[in-house]
């Protein structure tokens, strides 16, 4: 089976590129700087003899002015070259006279970035004896702030994304008297700065074409990440201009891959970007000045994953190179290219190849694998993820957004769609979509990417995801991870088969189904929609078409506030809420029943009231839940319960209330037997395991009934284990694998 994966993008675009400025000045510039020196050129002579080709060299900036990164070289000169425009003086004025211009006007700089950029302005501002402001997303994490603080600048770490935060650094900048917006991303009415940070990188490339001059050698491929766009907009404009005619290869996460869509797209286009260990190339937005030179100069365009430049950092760590995750990148697009089977006629056995490795050693942490396409695997991976729902229980849980980031690094991984659902913020859903080859049916596999509280899990670690006797263990393996990987799996296998199905096949990946379903209800709400569905919830393999539903209902008991030694005055409700219990226990005795459901029941879950003992209770309050079945209704219950009290009221003195309040609702799930997708999944698990049990019930609830409610028919069906919320919960490994084979059948089966 080959794997599915986001191929690389081979231009048929390209062409010579004009450059008017004349860039031998700013290599001039840069030798004004503190500690200017050439940063190395390393060989890479194994990765040559893997390639095939006659070098590889990677230029290392790890070391560039004192600062970890290249960043400098734009940030020197865009923002002198701003400062120049700002203040009047001469083009050619010294390092030192541009300084006192910017202090006496009392210029501050502002900008945006996810780590190097922001800080090499901040040094740049040192240097220049002035302010710097630099505004980070929320995404950047504590060490890349501190570094930037590092260097004397004020940070401000933005709510929003990479694009809101360089929006309100904008802002401040222009209310600002003196301020000065120095960011390598071009916009309407902001080009520029943007270009002068472009021209700054140049030296970058005049260094290496000196260094390899002096081996008698040119450079036929560069490897350049890319983030918005402004260290490759320099690299295609070296090598695509004054008679080179020398191949360029972009390279970005898979998760911000803006260039690369807009690539394929044809025209600039804007992406959703979450988190990636590559912070510095995680933009949503191509500068607005580089995509028409980017269009005719890059002649390849890959992304990869965070695991994949892991990889490569190591392998550099190996060679002396110390890179951080954006300098892996190269590497990584670069290790792809030599695994590509149709080799490009750029590359050949005489090829001097250089990757750019941008920035040094930091640290990061260490990135899961997203390659797998394994169930069993993928069920452990994402056991190991952190998931506790944070509103479930006093004990404080992570969340969904880590599991949300990998599930949705793992779709782009392989080039299909995925959509970042998060209406309450810190509680994302997942949508991923393999579109069908034609307008065939549609499948939704949904489950909960949340689980209850670790705390609960008190055998062995509960992130552990072991393997160990056929069984995998942890909490939330089988409730329900296991059925997440087999979803996905089931998605990876059809994908790369030469049997892709006609309809679309949707994974949504949900939030909170454990306490109170917010992200099924937000997937709906975003008009996600499917002609039928699996839920892929812990069914020991039963083939569940009904479940019950449930209504929470709390009923205020009211009595009279006095002292407890004065009974003629004081009503004590809470003895009284005892006429309605008795009356309860009597009224689920004729609550109705329904097929392979059974009897509806009802409990009461709680009662609060009064104040302290000498005192007569004015109010006491039960809360009562009731599990459905579909005969009833949160209004015929509400209806049912307002006849009780008033009987009891008929009967008791002294029964007051309130009229009873629905507090939560769920709806039950059924299916009638006939129904067109029950008798085509029963045929796929039939084809599949040789043998289908028949359709059954069951008492707990679970997404199908929101989605059966939104017209979409549901079956539940998982796999075996034992454990659900329990000190020892596992799943069965080979009934992961007897579930995704289903999967697989039934995708194939229904999406016709």
């Amino acid at each position: 089976m080959s794997q599915p994966r986001r191929p690389i993008y081979f231009n048929n675009k390209i062409c010579n590129i004009q450059v008017d400025a004349d860039l031998s000045i700013v290599q001039e510039f840069h030798q004004q700087l503190p500690n200017y020196a050439q940063t190395p050129l390393v060989s890479l002579e194994d990765v040559a003899t893997k390639l095939g080709v006659k070098h590889v060299f990677v230029k290392d900036e790890s070391n560039r002015l004192g600062l970890p990164a290249f960043k400098i070289l734009g940030a020197s000169w865009g923002s002198c070259r701003a400062i120049i425009a700002k203040t009047g003086i001469p083009t050619n004025s010294s390092l030192g006279n541009i300084a006192q211009a910017a202090q006496r006007e009392g210029i501050v700089l502002f900008t945006a970035s996810a780590g190097n950029h922001g800080r090499a302005l901040a040094a740049m501002a040192k240097i220049l004896g002035i302010q710097a402001r630099i505004y980070v997303p929320r995404t950047v994490n504590d060490e890349a702030i501190r570094l930037i603080s590092s260097e004397g600048a004020k940070v401000t770490v933005s709510k929003k994304d990479y694009d809101g935060a360089m929006g309100e650094a904008w802002d401040e900048a222009n209310k600002t008297d003196g301020g000065l917006f120095v960011q390598d991303t071009a916009f309407e009415g902001y080009e520029a700065i943007p270009k002068w940070i472009v021209e700054g990188y140049s030296t970058l490339l005049s260094e290496t074409e000196e260094q390899l001059r002096e081996q008698d050698l040119k450079p036929n491929l560069f490897v350049a990440p890319v983030g918005v766009g402004s260290l490759a907009h320099a690299v295609v404009r070296h090598c695509k201009s004054e008679g080179r005619n020398c191949a360029v290869m972009s390279v970005e996460p898979d998760t911000a891959a803006c260039l690369y869509q807009s690539l394929v797209a044809g025209r600039p286009i804007s992406v959703q970007t979450t988190n990636t260990t590559m912070e510095g190339m995680n933009c949503g937005t191509l500068s607005s000045t580089v995509f028409q030179d980017l269009q005719q100069g890059v002649d390849a365009s890959a992304t990869i994953s965070d695991h994949e430049s892991h990889e490569a950092i190591q392998y550099l760590t190996d060679k002396s190179v110390n890179t951080g995750p954006c300098g892996g990148a190269a590497l990584a697009a670069l290790w792809r290219l030599a695994n590509c089977t149709n080799r490009p006629r750029w590359l050949t056995v005489d090829s001097v190849v250089v990757i750019l490795s941008t920035e040094g050693l930091r640290e990061y942490g260490k990135p899961l694998d997203v390659s797998s396409e394994d169930p069993v695997e993928l069920t452990q991976i994402l056991t190991g993820i952190d998931s506790s729902n944070p509103e479930l229980s006093e004990t404080a849980g992570a969340g969904e957004t880590a599991i949300a980031n990998y599930i949705n690094a793992w779709l782009q991984h392989r080039g299909m769609e995925s959509h970042w659902i998060e209406v309450q913020p810190g509680r994302p859903s997942i949508v991923g979509v393999l579109r069908g080859s034609r307008s065939g049916r549609s499948l939704m596999i949904n489950g909960h990417i949340d689980t209850v509280s670790l705390s609960t899990h008190t055998s062995g670690d509960p992130l552990s995801g072991e393997l160990r006797d056929g069984r995998i263990y942890g909490r939330g393996c089988l409730d329900m991870k296991a059925g997440i990987g087999a979803g996905m799996a089931a998605m990876a296998k059809i994908a790369s088969s030469s049997l892709r199905p006609n309809g679309d096949v949707i994974l949504a990946a949900v939030s909170d189904e454990e306490n109170l379903s917010k992200g099924t209800e937000a997937v709906l709400a975003a008009g996600w929609k499917a002609d039928a569905a699996l839920v892929t919830e812990p069914t020991s393999q039963d083939i569940v078409t009904s479940h019950k539903g449930f209504v929470w209902f709390e009923i205020d008991v009211l009595g009279v506030a006095a002292h407890g030694s004065l009974p003629e005055e004081g009503v004590d409700a809470i003895l009284l809420a005892g006429y309605l219990q008795t009356a309860l226990l009597e009224y689920a005795k004729s609550m109705p029943f329904a097929p392979r459901l059974g009897q509806a029941s009802l409990h009461g879950g709680r009662i609060v009231g009064g104040e302290e003992p000498s005192s007569y209770p004015a109010m006491c309050t039960v809360t009562v839940e009731f599990r459905t079945v579909p005969a009833q209704t949160p209004e015929s219950l509400t209806a049912d319960l307002g006849m009780l009290l008033s009987d009891i009221a008929k009967k008791v003195p002294h029964f007051k209330y309130n009229a009873p309040r629905v507090i939560f609702s769920r709806p039950p799930s059924c299916l009638a037997d006939d129904n067109t997708f029950v008798q085509s999944f029963i045929s796929s698990v039939l084809k599949t395991l040789g043998k289908a049990p028949a359709p059954a019930g069951r008492g707990f609830w679970c997404d199908a009934g929101l989605l059966n409610q939104a017209g979409i028919p549901s079956i539940v069906y998982g796999p075996q284990g034992e454990g659900l919320h329990g000190k020892k919960e596992w799943v069965s490994a080979t009934s992961i694998r007897e579930v995704t084979s289903v999967l697989e059948t039934t995708i194939l089966e229904f999406c016709k």
